[in-house]
């Protein structure tokens, strides 16, 4: 049986409580035989890679792949993405910063360094625009991710299951996975990984917000916005609260402009539709 959407939180408990029982070959089998319009979107970490893999093995057809180009990877992380899709043979969708295709064309329209100057609207632009814009363009009603609880921070009560404010659907098939349990199956597999991974690196995202784990560093996700207590990279936070804090910004802007009563730049809070 299809799963009807929007789910009630009924729904949502009850889904739960048989998912909590199955393997993440199992969530990945039921996600594929009952969830509509359904998407993985990756930025090709360890667990996503293994969800990568599984799908190809369940299905002839599974869900295609949906890859937001910030413009600031590694190119370690770009040749990833190709290999996936040579070793799969299913394209992936990319989506980049609206109007922009590299790094150069962000930082003429946003301005320089936007992710140390202004965190918020870096996200939104470079995170949560591209993935609404690809969820609109494609039709998406589910993705699959690769988070899980023991990534901890924001995601240490993460269920099989859950939905987001917009009422997106996200299977999170690898939800009680310990990282151990994530290795063991990537090595078994054989599955294609990034090459900073061997050069020590434990997470990688954007080449200015990561770097490599020291002695020591504590948690799967070291190395990442070191020095600030941010764990998300704003694809899993409110949709609805990013947008809000992006016109705060805008207002804030907008008054103290008024308040000089002289002519100066836009602000670059101001400069981020929303």
């Amino acid at each position: 049986m299809t799963v009807t959407i929007p789910l009630t939180q009924n729904q949502v408990e009850e889904i739960n409580s048989h998912l909590r029982e199955l393997s993440p070959q199992d969530i990945l089998q039921w996600a594929v035989d009952h969830v509509p319009s359904l998407y993985q979107t990756t930025a090709f970490g360890l667990t996503g890679l293994a969800a990568t893999d599984m799908l190809a093995k369940l299905t002839p057809s599974p869900p295609p792949l949906i890859f937001l180009d910030t413009l600031h990877h590694f190119q370690e992380t770009i040749d990833l993405k190709n290999e996936v899709e040579r070793r799969y043979g299913h394209p992936v969708h990319v989506f980049r910063p609206m109007g922009t295709e590299t790094a150069e064309d962000f930082t003429r329209t946003f301005g320089e360094r936007l992710w140390e100057n202004n965190e918020v609207a870096y996200d939104y632009l470079v995170k949560v625009e591209p993935a609404q814009r690809a969820y609109r363009t494609l039709g998406v009603k589910a993705v699959i991710t690769g988070r899980r609880a023991s990534q901890g921070g924001d995601r240490s009560k993460l269920q099989p299951l859950d939905v987001d404010d917009t009422g997106m659907i996200k299977i999170n098939p690898f939800w009680s996975w310990k990282f151990s349990d994530v290795k063991a199956y990537i090595d078994t597999n054989n599955v294609p990984t990034n090459a900073l991974l061997t050069q020590g690196y434990k997470s990688i995202g954007d080449w200015h917000s990561t770097v490599k784990s020291g002695e020591g560093d504590a948690g799967e996700r070291a190395g990442r916005w070191a020095g600030k207590a941010k764990t998300e990279c704003g694809l899993h936070t409110s949709y609805f609260d990013m947008k809000r804090k992006l016109k705060e910004q805008q207002e804030a802007a907008r008054r103290e402009e008024e308040e000089r009563s002289v002519e100066s730049p836009v602000q670059l809070a101001t400069a981020v539709e929303v």
